[in-house]
C-alpha cells in the first residue's frame, strides 16, 4: 500500500450553515477496532516468549521457537505506545482527573486483583512457587512493585507492566493538558524528545550506568507512552503523515527480528519503537478510511477484547503446568506443540471467564452512575432559560 494520510473526522461548526443556539456538542471520536485486534498480537508475542522461557521445545523446535518469540518482550512496549495513543484518542476535553482515574481503575483493577489472588493461592499451595513477603504483596496490590527491582516480578509476574501503566495514568491528565496547548510543532518536538529519551536510556542501560536494570522502571517507560499520545494528537489534528498499514507492519516486523542482535533488555526498544509508533496510527488510518485491515476482523477484535485477561493469566497457567512437567522439559516437536496448545487453550478459556465474569461486570458496577435523588413536591427545578 502506498503512503496513507490519516485524517480525523471534523466536527461540524456553525460556519457550515445552520445557526445553533450554542457551541456544538462534542462528538466522540470514531472507534478504531484494528487497534483492538493488534492488542491480541502483542499479547500473543508475550505468550510465545514465556513458552520459550519455560523450555517446552528441545532441539530444532526449541531453536525455531526462540527465533520466533525470543523478542516477544517487545509486545509490552507495543502495549505502552498503544496505551498512550488510545487514551489520547478517547480523552474527553472537559474531563476531570478523578473521573479519568476512576475509569482506568475500573478497567484494570478487577482483573489485577483476581489474578493476584490466584497467584497468592498458588504461592501458598504449590511447592515450587516463591511466597511473597507482606511488603511485596502490599506493593503488588497498590501497583507500586515495579518501582523497586527486587519486587518487580513477585506474585503474578506480568503485573509489573500494570505498575507502569498506573504511573502513566497518574501523569496523563497533565500530559493531555500539555498536548492540547501545544501546536503541531510543539507536539512533534515532544515526540522527538521522547525518542531521544529512549535512545539515551537504552545507551546508558547497555553501558550499565544503572545499579538495577531499567527495563521495568515506570519512569523509564514513560517516553513510549508519551510517543503514543503524541501520534494520537497529530491524528486528531489531521497532521499525521506516515506510511500505510503494510509498510508500517513490515518495519515493525523487521525491527522485531533485529532485537536479538543487540544487548537484551531496555535496548530492544531501539529496534522496535519506530515500527510500533508507525503501525498504530497506520491501523487507525485504515479504520478511519475504510481501508483493508486484517486486525479489524470480528474474531481478531474479539480476541483483542480478551487480550488483557489473557495477558494477566497465561503466565500463572504456565507456572502451574511447570509443577507437573518440571522446568524446561525440552519435549520433541509433537509433544511440545500438544502441551503448548493445551496451555494456550486453558489460558484463553480462563481469559474468557475473567472477561465475562470479572472484568465487564466489575467495570459496569464501578462506573454505575448514581440515580439523582427525587425532587420533593413543590421544589421542581426551574425550566432552562432557552426553552
Amino acid at each position: 500500500m502506498t503512503t496513507a494520510t490519516t485524517r480525523a473526522p471534523r466536527t461540524p461548526s456553525a460556519r457550515t450553515g445552520a445557526a445553533t443556539a450554542g457551541p456544538p456538542a462534542p462528538t466522540a471520536p470514531p472507534s478504531l477496532p484494528s487497534l483492538t485486534g493488534l492488542r491480541w498480537m502483542a499479547a500473543l508475542l508475550v505468550f510465545g516468549l514465556h513458552v520459550n522461557n519455560f523450555g517446552y521445545f528441545g532441539g530444532t523446535g526449541g531453536r525455531l521457537v526462540n527465533w520466533a518469540f525470543g523478542a516477544g518482550a517487545t509486545g509490552v512496549s507495543f502495549f505502552f505506545v498503544l496505551s498512550g495513543f488510545v487514551l489520547t484518542w478517547s480523552a474527553r476535553p472537559r474531563d476531570r482527573a478523578l473521573a479519568f482515574w476512576r475509569r482506568r481503575i475500573a478497567r484494570i483493577y478487577p482483573v489485577h486483583l483476581a489474578t493476584l489472588v490466584v497467584a497468592l493461592v498458588m504461592a501458598c499451595t504449590l511447592s515450587h512457587q516463591p511466597r511473597p513477603t507482606v511488603k511485596q504483596a502490599l506493593a503488588n496490590v497498590l501497583l507500586l512493585h515495579s518501582w523497586w527491582q527486587p519486587w518487580w516480578q513477585t506474585l503474578d509476574p506480568v503485573s509489573w507492566s500494570l505498575a507502569c501503566e498506573a504511573f502513566f495514568y497518574a501523569a496523563f491528565p497533565l500530559l493531555f493538558l500539555l498536548l492540547r496547548r501545544l501546536g503541531v510543532r510543539g507536539a512533534m518536538a515532544l515526540g522527538g524528545l521522547s525518542v531521544a529519551a529512549v535512545l539515551v536510556l537504552a545507551w546508558s542501560d547497555a553501558h550499565h550506568w544503572w545499579d538495577h536494570p531499567i527495563y521495568s522502571f515506570p519512569a523509564a517507560r514513560l517516553p513510549e507512552f508519551v510517543l503514543g499520545a503524541v501520534t494520537a494528537r497529530l491524528v486528531l489534528l489531521d497532521r499525521w503523515r506516515g506510511p500505510g498499514l503494510e509498510a508500517s507492519l513490515a518495519l515493525a516486523v523487521i525491527g522485531y527480528f533485529l532485537v536479538p542482535q543487540i544487548t537484551p533488555g531496555y535496548s530492544s526498544l531501539v529496534c522496535t519503537l519506530t515500527g510500533f509508533t508507525l503501525l498504530i496510527p497506520a491501523a487507525a488510518a485504515a479504520d478511519l478510511h475504510g481501508l483493508p485491515s486484517l486486525w479489524r476482523r470480528p474474531r481478531m477484535v474479539r480476541l483483542g477484547e480478551l487480550s488483557f485477561a489473557f495477558y494477566m493469566i497465561h503466565l500463572l497457567v504456565l507456572r502451574a503446568t511447570a509443577e507437573v512437567l518440571g522446568k524446561k522439559p525440552h519435549f520433541g516437536a509433537p509433544a511440545g506443540l500438544m502441551v503448548t496448545a493445551a496451555v494456550f487453550g486453558v489460558s484463553l478459556g480462563l481469559s474468557w471467564l475473567l472477561y465475562e465474569a470479572v472484568e465487564c461486570p466489575a467495570r459496569r458496577l464501578l462506573l454505575r452512575r448514581r440515580r439523582p435523588a427525587p425532587v420533593p413536591a413543590g421544589r421542581e427545578a426551574p425550566a432552562p432559560a432557552h426553552d
